[in-house]
């Protein structure tokens, strides 16, 4: 017969998450607070395209240059983006302290803020196709989050991982550039959302491994290039996001970063980190159908966003 404290002692080494390290709760506060500042950051973000495009009159085939550069003149896009800076200090501090998988689907509860915001600021109430979608996005994340919980760990980072990191990003890179290439005359707010998405996942990714090898001290070659890498990627995912604000609601925009790019980023942490070597086979099958959910409540709110319903495009904001 099985002793009963051995039972419990078994169980609770499956459990490893919290109960092995506490220290990791400090980062679900922190990363609460950067969905906040990323809620307001991509509000202001998108007065600040809207009145550059309105300005300019050329509102196709992505922002230009000459756009690009107009943005730094309006305060709006200036405020949003400082705000976006402290949502990437409140969660690269959540990533020195807490799993990937963990803190990166937390941002999902800025969806719910900036559709509160949009709502005031386009006039356009939500439907309840859209509460249902967003609902099925921030339910999805909610799931995968609880379950991450509980058996999210981490382990040394290799140099053999860090190489298929990269690999994969260049080939992502190097896709998403190619077809925007044939596309952006014609792409739609999705195509932007999607490739910020991606490219955000794999940031956020390079993210973690830079602060993880600093912790160790170990800031080699390899480190470094994560760095460029993670710089570049966030030189080329900002232009996605940027690019989304000119042809989609913010909240669509957020709805796709806050689902996508922890998408991304859990499936290279359980796939390459093995950040959930621990979790059991129903735990692995959660994951799948969290994920699952969360998608579809994206590609739902795409086709029922209230303020793209209207009359097939956003509508005109208020512009300060």
């Amino acid at each position: 017969m099985i002793p009963l404290d051995a039972t419990l002692s078994d169980g609770i080494d499956q459990l490893v998450g919290v109960f092995r390290d506490p220290r990791i709760l400090l980062g679900i506060p922190l990363a609460l607070l950067g969905a906040v500042f990323m809620s307001f950051g991509a509000q202001y973000q998108h007065r600040g395209v809207q009145k550059v495009e309105r300005l300019s009159g050329k509102t196709t085939g992505g922002l230009s240059r000459s756009q690009l550069t107009s943005l730094l003149t309006r305060p709006s896009w200036v405020a949003g983006t400082l705000m976006l800076g402290l949502a990437i200090v409140c969660q690269l501090s959540a990533l020195s302290v807490a799993p990937l998988i963990l803190v990166q689907p937390l941002g999902a509860i800025a969806l719910v803020i900036t559709t509160v915001l949009n709502a005031r600021v386009s006039r356009h109430k939500p439907t309840k196709q859209s509460l249902f979608a967003i609902a099925l996005c921030v339910g999805g994340i909610f799931i995968f989050v609880t379950i991450a919980a509980f058996f999210a760990t981490e382990h040394v980072i290799t140099e053999r991982e860090l190489l298929i990191i990269l690999g994969i990003l260049a080939v992502v890179v190097i896709v998403f550039g190619v077809f925007w290439v044939l596309v952006r005359r014609r792409a739609q707010a999705l195509f932007y959302i999607m490739a910020a998405g991606v490219i955000y996942g794999f940031v956020a990714t390079l993210a973690k491994v830079v602060i993880s090898r600093a912790q160790a001290g170990n800031f080699e070659w390899l480190t470094l290039l994560c760095l460029v890498a993670l710089l570049a990627a966030v030189a080329v995912g900002a232009y996605f996001v940027q690019t989304a604000y000119s042809v989609g609601p913010p909240d669509l925009v957020i709805a796709g970063l806050t689902v996508i790019d922890p998408i991304v980023a859990v499936l290279i942490g359980l796939l390459v980190l093995g950040e959930a070597s621990t979790a059991p086979a129903w735990a692995l099958i959660g994951f799948v159908i969290a994920g699952a959910i969360a998608t579809w409540g994206v590609i739902q709110l795409t086709k029922h966003h209230p303020q793209i319903a209207a009359d097939g495009k956003p509508a005109k904001p208020r512009v300060h």
